[in-house]
């Protein structure tokens, strides 16, 4: 046999040998590919249905906003919601669109239910006050009302921490003499890192941090939003899970 035909052959080989171990390879990415995959998958439908232990936290419910669509207010009392906070107003014009038809919905189903305000920094308390009140009817079997504080990309503002715990003050004083009751105040994580609102403003807190009890505040919570991707089937998208702190204590 001819030298060129031996290294012609092993030439071919090796070439056999490479594409054999790429395809090797790309089958073992493939079903690692698949695995992280199903990984995930698992993680997410966990996430849309882990709730904490009743046996820990006996009263839990719901957050619901616009972006939760036409809510099926038995289904959602089905799911084990005792109690229903819903967004109703935004700054000194916005409405949630939703709120005038949940508000009755939740009491219909037999769920005690409260009003959230998310608050702006760009907008005074006054005029969130009146769109607040303009709003949110004053009733008796009304759960304390919500200031929701977080920073929203659409506000650059950001005041200083004097001026903002007196402008959250004067709202939430003139929220309290339409509701008849003390507010809650729900500041986020970055929020009340920045602003020690917990500190500056005694008021009952409400944190939020997915799946583990949050840390932050200068007092222990007495609600918590455990989980912000619950899936429901009496609502559209996630809604925010939440629980309060154990009869007479808080975390």
């Amino acid at each position: 046999m001819k030298a060129g035909a031996i290294g012609s052959g092993q030439g071919a080989r090796r070439v056999s040998d490479w594409r054999g171990a790429i395809a090797r390879l790309l089958r073992r990415v493939g079903a690692a590919a698949v695995l992280l995959l199903l990984a995930a998958g698992l993680v997410l439908w966990w996430a849309a249905r882990w709730t904490p232990d009743r046996a820990v936290y006996p009263v839990q419910g719901v957050t619901i906003d616009g972006g939760n669509g036409e809510v099926h207010w038995g289904s959602i009392k089905a799911a084990g919601a005792d109690f229903a906070y819903i967004v109703a107003t935004e700054g000194a014009v916005g409405v949630d669109a939703h709120f005038a038809r949940n508000l009755p919905g939740a009491r219909d189903a037999g769920i005690q239910v409260g009003a959230i305000h998310r608050y702006s920094l760009c907008h005074l308390a006054t005029d969130q006050a009146a769109n607040f009140i303009r709003h949110v009817p004053r009733r008796a079997d009304m759960l304390p009302a919500v200031v929701w504080l977080d920073y929203d990309d659409r506000c650059p503002d950001r005041p200083t921490r004097a001026l903002l715990l007196s402008e959250l003050a004067t709202f939430l004083a003139q929220i309290e003499a339409h509701m008849g009751k003390q507010s809650l105040i729900a500041p986020g994580p970055a929020f009340e890192a920045d602003y020690r609102v917990t500190r500056g403003i005694a008021r009952t807190t409400w944190l939020r941090r997915d799946f583990f009890e949050p840390g932050y505040g200068t007092h222990p919570w007495a609600m918590w939003q455990a989980n912000d991707y619950v899936r429901l089937s009496g609502a559209d998208g996630t809604v925010g899970w939440n629980v309060l702190a154990a009869r007479g204590e808080t975390r």
